[in-house]
């Protein structure tokens, strides 16, 4: 399998080549753009956050990189692969490799929990019906559902459990990339909460890399390595401390905004609790980050 080559840091380490690289994305919709010389880079393990105003274009950068949409320039890679010049084969081999949860789960409400499980599993294996449904079982229990909700449809399910349902469904080729599409939204505090806490657990349990669109700053601050910020039709990336530090001004209302100021106090005091230092669970003694999301000093 062909992958993109290692790279060198000036110190002699060795960097693990990006997960995804976007380079000089442009994305429109007749004369509409919505990303012009956008560039993304999200490393692998890592759990990128992306936030931006209303019509920023962040479900749309999403759904670019996985394909639902054809950009109208630039060049996605993933997993070292150029997404643009896949066979048709090698696109749906390449799908195999990651999982989506689009908002509010996106099930088929004509199907069981367990039935929108395997339907990923009827699409890219040949598994028989018996290990298909040991299969689901198992996403099941991943996600924290009860057994009994295997044989339950999407209406008789909590707003909570129907995200849970999607991130088993999004799990079940064993994915290593997760796309997740406002996680969050609709739940209530103690439910986002426990969602952030699976979704962190997820991660370093099973080494996924994580590309979360999200208006949820309890999240950013909880389980987000970096931010990137959909600005002006391009990304300002990092970590909230150097988010924070920009002088760009829909930056400062989002995060020193009255409910940013709530999720930074939350986040102080789960840092008191676990004795590190606040700010984002991906600090970095590096040095600062060009507006592609890499350290200048790599």
């Amino acid at each position: 399998m062909q992958t993109a080559p290692d790279q060198t840091a000036p110190d002699g380490r060795i960097r693990a080549a990006p997960v995804i690289e976007v380079r000089g994305l442009r994305t429109q919709f007749g004369p509409q753009v919505i990303h012009d010389g956008l560039d993304f880079l999200v490393e692998p393990g890592e759990i990128m956050g992306v936030v931006g105003g209303s019509g920023s274009g962040k479900s749309v950068l999403l759904r670019t990189i996985i394909g639902l949409i054809r950009p109208a320039a630039g060049r996605i890679t993933v997993l070292g692969r150029d997404t643009g010049r896949l066979a048709a084969a090698e696109a749906r081999a390449m799908q195999r490799r990651w999982g989506v949860l689009f908002q509010d789960g996106a099930l088929f409400s004509s199907l069981t929990v367990e039935q929108n499980i395997e339907v990923p599993l009827k699409e890219h294996t040949r598994l028989r019906p018996q290990l298909r449904r040991q299969i689901a079982g198992l996403k099941i229990g991943l996600v924290g559902l009860p057994p009994d909700s295997a044989n339950k449809y999407p209406a008789q399910l909590s707003g909570g459990m129907r995200k849970r349902a999607g991130l088993a469904r999004a799990l079940a080729l064993d994915p290593e990339i997760l796309f997740l599409d406002e996680p969050t939204a609709g739940l209530d505090p103690i439910g986002a909460n426990k969602f952030d806490e699976l979704v962190q657990e997820l991660s370093r349990a099973l080494g996924l890399t994580l590309v979360m669109v999200t208006h949820d700053l309890n999240s950013l601050h909880a389980i987000c390595h970096r931010i990137s910020v959909l600005i002006d039709k391009r990304v300002k990336v990092g970590t909230i401390d150097e988010l924070m530090r920009l002088p760009d001004s829909w930056i400062q209302e989002y995060f020193r905004g009255p409910r940013g100021r709530a999720a930074l106090a939350s986040d102080e005091r789960r840092s008191q609790d676990r004795g590190d230092q606040p700010g984002g669970i991906g600090d970095s003694e590096a040095g600062p980050l060009n507006a592609g999301g890499e350290r200048e000093d790599a």
